[in-house]
């Protein structure tokens, strides 16, 4: 084990894919010279070279172009956009291509490649450097969606992910890239124990389940020692993989518990929160619930500069503990 942050954990899952595949690439804007805007790719030019390691122009349209082509004449690219929000500005390449050409080919060809990026609020980013997008690409066939809480996860989905024949949209949360933790480093890409589609419990309970993913996960975890305080037993559920989604973890824990809440840092309508409470009331675990299901969410806002403002809109610890004691007064 190696004490290390969520971002040194991603980046040595990085190191470990460049090293053992040479068709493995990466390509982003300032992820070179510069390193990344968040500094996970510092040392990679260096140890990699210009053609592994590729500084591209500001043109997130381009960069996600070049890997759908490179993954289908058999590369596989990991691709950065500087921002989550800027993948909108590659939305064609993504959406349009990369997800649907192997049912337009007859499953002829695959498009093997990651496309990855910093999201969520909490730095004072305002509108356009805050968003958590991850419900739009969880909506398109063909996509899969990753978001990793923690560094082992962040580590471990990584490779998971360049083993997948599709487009995987890996999205990390930027409050995260510091948080350290202990970390056991996979020494080949097919050593990583993770699955895409695949929830872990990370604390087990008895009376109510906080179904959460990303940075939501370790304030549903924070929740859950704070209501331990007041009797109520908390189960938390740590999605990892938002498409496909493991419903049946979720399923299989609110039959436990009976008590059912979402949270996540994206807004709350036609959200994730939302296909979690689908997937429990189009199935039996339905006939467990005890109380109405709560879904924690931001509010339906574009993110505030402000900082107050920031920390008012975006999901807090305590938001979560007192959606958990409203399903635990039915």
């Amino acid at each position: 084990m190696t004490r290390t942050t969520y971002a040194k954990a991603l980046a040595e899952a990085f190191r470990v894919a460049l090293a053992e595949d040479e068709r493995v690439f990466m390509a982003g804007e300032d992820i070179g010279i510069y390193g990344g805007a968040f500094g996970v790719t510092d040392g990679l030019l260096d140890e990699f070279g210009p053609k592994r390691i590729l500084d591209t122009p500001i043109s997130e349209e381009v960069i996600a172009g070049l890997a759908v082509g490179a993954a289908i004449v058999g590369q596989r690219p990991i691709v950065e956009m500087q921002f989550s929000d800027f993948i909108v500005n590659a939305m064609d390449p993504i959406v349009n291509q990369a997800a649907k050409l192997h049912f337009m080919y007859g499953g002829q060809v695959s498009v093997p490649m990651i496309i990855r990026g910093p999201g969520g609020g909490g730095t004072g980013a305002a509108a356009q450097h805050s968003q958590s997008l991850e419900a739009w690409f969880a909506h398109v066939p063909g996509l899969k969606v990753v978001t990793p809480a923690t560094a082992q996860d962040v580590h471990d989905l990584l490779l998971a992910s360049l083993l997948d024949p599709d487009p995987v949209v890996f999205l990390e949360h930027k409050l995260l890239y510091k948080v350290e933790e202990d970390v056991e480093f996979r020494s080949s890409i097919a050593d990583t124990p993770a699955q895409l589609g695949q929830a872990l419990v990370r604390r087990e309970g008895g009376d109510c389940s906080i179904v959460a993913y990303s940075i939501m996960v370790p304030r549903a975890l924070e929740a859950a020692e704070v209501l331990a305080e007041e009797g109520i037993d908390v189960e938390v559920v740590d999605l990892r993989t938002l498409r496909p989604m493991d419903t049946t973890t979720i399923r299989s824990s609110v039959k436990k518990t009976g008590r059912l809440v979402t949270a996540q840092e994206a807004p709350v309508p036609v959200s994730i929160g939302a296909e979690v409470a689908a997937c429990v009331a189009g199935s039996d675990a339905l006939d467990y619930l005890l109380a109405p299901i709560q879904r924690v969410g931001s509010l339906d806002v574009p993110m505030p500069y402000a900082k107050t403002l920031e920390t008012a809109t975006i999901p807090q610890t305590g938001d979560i503990v007192d959606a958990a004691r409203r399903v635990m007064k039915d």
